[in-house]
């Protein structure tokens, strides 16, 4: 294998995009890692293993794909940008358990990828990004949505966007992601990243949020996934308005509905002047249960 020098570092990140006259692109909410130490304290994070199947977003000019093929089994890479592509071919060249497919990731079956581009698709699969800002979160509803048993997601992302993933109920960044994320995943901030670390700067920090499967059982199920999240949506529309000022704007203030919410909020011991983010999973929960018994929906 030809030895390289790592991208994760200024001058050679320079020189790469110089060589195929390649410019970060807004539309793509592109920033390219330069701090090798962030890159290796990500893989790091992610607990890449040689046993380990990755999917990587977004591989910009290759920095994170470089270090991951060095720790991982196998590594699928999923690029938007078709001008990257012959950037990626140059740069990962020497590796042979590496390959870039030319995708959105939005639009990628992840179930069939997963069994048609990895040798041994049973291994365990781990996702690693340093995800655009702008699609953060329909990347991570798409991949929680994709019914695949993720061993580990391990993304970047805006640190404000870090802050409501791993919120506590009564907080400000408390809302309908966390709650979205907490349903099925458990997150925490494995450390945060400075704006200086790529090129260019973004006008935000950073965070590394690393995502697992819940370790302990919800103590309810919904009746219905859509009708829970519906709810959460729908009462935290209005952030600074009660709980029960949302519910009537969910109910398009029908007098008959109301009542009937009345009685499931009574039924779970919820006061409905109560501020939204007050209100844990199990809550949400339980309030989408009563309301189906008291055949609202």
């Amino acid at each position: 294998m030809k030895k390289t020098t790592a991208i994760g570092n200024y001058r050679r990140t320079r020189e790469i995009l110089e060589k195929h006259g390649i410019h970060a692109k807004k539309g793509f909410g592109q920033n390219f890692l330069t701090d090798l130490n962030v890159l290796n304290g990500i893989v790091q994070s992610a607990h890449i293993t040689q046993g380990d199947n990755v999917i990587e977003i977004g591989p910009g000019i290759g920095a994170l794909t470089e270090v991951l093929v060095k720790a991982a089994h196998q590594v699928v890479a999923l690029e938007i940008d078709g001008d990257l592509l012959p950037v990626l071919d140059d740069v990962l060249a020497p590796y042979n358990n590496v390959k870039v497919i030319h995708q959105d990731i939005l639009k990628a079956n992840l179930p069939e990828l997963i069994q048609t581009e990895f040798t041994n698709p049973q291994q365990p699969i781990k996702v690693v990004a340093n995800l655009p800002y702008y699609i953060t979160s329909p990347i991570l509803m798409n991949l929680l949505a994709s019914e695949v048993n993720w061993d580990t997601i391990c993304v970047m992302m805006q640190k404000e966007v870090a802050e409501r993933l791993t919120a506590k109920p009564g907080t400000k960044a408390y809302g309908s992601l966390t709650l979205a994320i907490e349903y099925q995943m458990q997150a925490k901030v494995a450390f945060n990243v400075s704006r200086r670390s790529f090129v260019p700067a973004p006008n935000v920090d950073s965070a590394i949020v690393v995502l697992t499967p819940r370790q302990n059982e919800i103590p309810e199920l919904p009746f219905d996934d859509k009708r829970l999240f519906g709810l959460i949506r729908g009462c935290f529309a209005h952030r600074r308005k009660s709980l029960w000022n949302n519910l009537k704007s969910l109910m398009s203030n029908d007098r008959a509905k109301l009542d009937l919410v009345t009685n499931a909020l009574a039924e779970v011991r919820i006061d409905p002047q109560t501020r939204p983010e007050q209100l844990t999973l199990n809550d949400y929960i339980r309030l989408t249960n009563a309301l189906h018994q008291q055949m609202v929906w």
